[in-house]
């Protein structure tokens, strides 16, 4: 049920993309100042449908879908805008596409609730550590809970990287420091220079809580919660060491009068 739910939710994702972008280009001709006005695609589709024409944004209460000053901009832009004019019947075939962008949005909304109800209920202490996503796509990619309780933590490191990882073997290059475990927060809050370390410390981490939760009789996430805990102490460490570093060199420079 994961490996089913994150995959759609990803194809989800491109198609939400997708059916966005073809709204800003659509709309653009008529109003192409909107799309540096509203940067938020589901914004954007929600202001569309309402407005319609330009013309109309002038009597229209935004406030529901954007803050005031980003609504007084609208206004004002609408009014001296440099698009050319729309029919009817394109303005339909526009609205229509927002419909379908806002439907796919909630329908996302509530495929990704039930993603994170079944991630912490599967692999509450993998969830604990790496978050319902970058979880959910760590055992989509190793075809099961069970299946990727058979990989070590570098195996885990890597996982989502293996054509950057033959390509540097194939060519002798450095291979990489990490895969989908790259996009977890803990290594998101980590500076570049420690991204590495933090990697490899949160893969063997995360290997332990895959087996605790495939293999394990508790179903609490008490395991992942405290190794999270000590990767975060970890992480505050070497970012407290480079402070001490750098002042310390600091106060080893000669003065200069």
């Amino acid at each position: 049920m994961i490996v089913q739910a994150i995959g759609l939710l990803d194809d989800l994702d491109k198609e939400l993309n997708t059916y966005a972008m073809r709204i800003r280009e659509w709309y653009g001709w008529h109003f192409p100042e909107l799309t540096r006005i509203v940067q938020d695609n589901i914004h954007y589709a929600k202001t569309v449908k309402l407005m319609g024409d330009r013309a109309n944004a002038a009597k229209l209460d935004f406030s529901e879908i954007l803050p005031e000053e980003v609504e007084i901009e609208l206004k004002e832009a609408a009014v001296i805008s440099m698009g050319t004019e729309v029919n009817d019947l394109d303005l339909m075939n526009i609205k229509e596409l927002c419909d379908q962008v806002l439907s796919l949005s909630e329908y996302r909304a509530q495929l990704y609730d039930y993603l994170k109800s079944r991630m912490n209920t599967v692999a509450p202490n993998l969830t604990a550590l790496v978050g319902e996503l970058v979880g959910a796509r760590l055992i989509a990619h190793g075809g099961s809970l069970l299946n990727l309780a058979k990989q070590p933590g570098s195996t885990v490191q890597i996982l989502g990287a293996e054509k950057a990882l033959f390509r540097a073997l194939k060519t002798k290059h450095s291979t990489p420091k990490y895969g989908l475990i790259y996009h977890a927060s803990l290594v998101g809050q980590a500076a570049p220079k420690h991204k590495g370390k933090i990697s490899r410390s949160l893969a063997a981490k995360a290997a332990l809580a895959i087996r605790c939760d495939a293999l394990g009789d508790d179903q609490d996430n008490s395991m992942g919660l405290e190794n999270r805990a000590k990767l975060e102490a970890r992480l505050r460490a070497l970012e407290g060491k480079e402070l001490g570093r750098s002042a310390g060199s600091a106060k080893g420079k000669p003065k200069i009068e």
